[in-house]
C-alpha cells in the first residue's frame, strides 16, 4: 500500500513538472528544472526501495532474534522435562531449574519379571509374574546437557536480546480424576521485536501460523494442554539441523 502511494505521489510529481515546463517556465530555466525533477526521482526511487526492503530486512532480523530465543526455550523445555522425571511435576521457580541440572541424576533402572507364590486361600497357591523395577545406578541430569549453556537458558541479555523469559506451572484435569503438571515458557515478542518497525512487530503479533510464530509470545508447553512442543513452525527445529551439519 505504502509503496502504491509513492507511485502514485511520483507520477502525480512527474506530470505537475512537466506542464510546468511546457507551459509556464521560460526554456532558459529548463535545466534548473531538470535537476530538480532527477533529485525527485531519485528520491522517489529511495522511497520505493526502502519500502520495499523494509520488510525484508524485518523479517531478516526477526528469524535471527527468534532462533536465539527459541534455542534457550528448547534448554528449558529439556530441563522441565528433567526435573519432571526427577521429582514427579514442574516446576517455576527458574533457580530450582537450573540446580536440578547441575546437582541433580536420574536413576538408572531395570526391569525384570519375578515369580512370586500367590495364596488364593483353601489350599490353592498360584504362580503369579509380576513385574519389578530396580534402581542399579544413576546418572548425573548434567550429562545429557552436554554443550548447552543451560546455567543461562532464562538469560536472553546474553545473547542480545532485551526481553524476559516468563515460566509457569499449574495442573490440569483433561481426563476425569486424574490431574496433571504443566508448564509453559515463553517471551513477548514486542520485547524480542524491541526497536524495529512498529506497523510490523504489530503484524507478527497477530500471526496465525503456518509459516510463522503464532500470536504474541514465542512459547513452549501449555497451560490449557499437556504439551510441551513450541509454537514455532519447523523451520526453526529444521535450522537447528543444518547448523549442526
Amino acid at each position: 500500500m505504502i509503496i502504491l502511494l509513492y507511485i502514485l505521489l511520483a507520477l502525480i510529481a512527474v506530470a505537475v513538472v512537466a506542464y510546468l515546463v511546457v507551459n509556464k517556465i521560460p526554456k532558459k530555466f529548463h535545466w534548473i528544472i531538470s535537476l530538480i525533477l532527477l533529485a525527485l526521482i531519485v528520491f522517489m526511487s529511495k522511497k520505493i526501495v526502502d519500502s520495499i526492503m523494509k520488510p525484508i530486512r524485518f523479517n531478516e532480523e526477526k528469524v535471527k532474534r527468534y532462533a536465539k530465543v527459541i534455542d534457550n526455550l528448547k534448554t528449558i523445555r529439556q530441563a522441565e522435562i528433567a526435573y519432571q522425571k526427577v521429582k514427579g511435576k514442574y516446576t517455576d521457580n527458574k533457580q530450582a531449574l537450573i540446580d536440578l541440572v547441575d546437582k541433580d541424576s536420574f536413576a538408572i533402572e531395570q526391569t525384570r519379571n519375578e515369580i512370586v507364590k500367590v495364596n488364593r486361600g483353601g489350599g490353592i497357591v498360584i504362580d503369579k509374574e509380576i513385574r519389578v523395577v530396580d534402581t542399579i545406578g544413576y546418572k548425573p541430569v548434567k550429562a545429557e546437557f552436554a554443550g548447552k549453556d543451560y546455567k543461562s537458558m532464562f538469560d536472553l541479555k546474553k545473547k542480545g536480546i532485551d526481553a524476559d523469559v516468563e515460566l509457569k506451572t499449574d495442573t490440569i484435569e483433561k481426563v476425569e480424576g486424574i490431574k496433571s503438571w504443566v508448564f509453559v515458557a515463553r517471551v513477548p515478542k514486542e520485547q524480542v521485536l524491541k526497536g524495529m518497525d512498529q506497523y510490523l512487530i504489530d503484524q507478527e503479533k497477530a500471526a496465525l501460523g503456518g509459516t510463522e510464530v503464532k500470536g504474541e509470545y514465542i512459547q513452549v508447553g501449555s497451560l490449557t494442554d499437556v504439551k510441551t512442543n513450541g509454537n514455532w513452525p519447523p523451520f526453526y527445529d529444521n535450522k537447528d539441523e543444518k547448523d549442526k551439519e
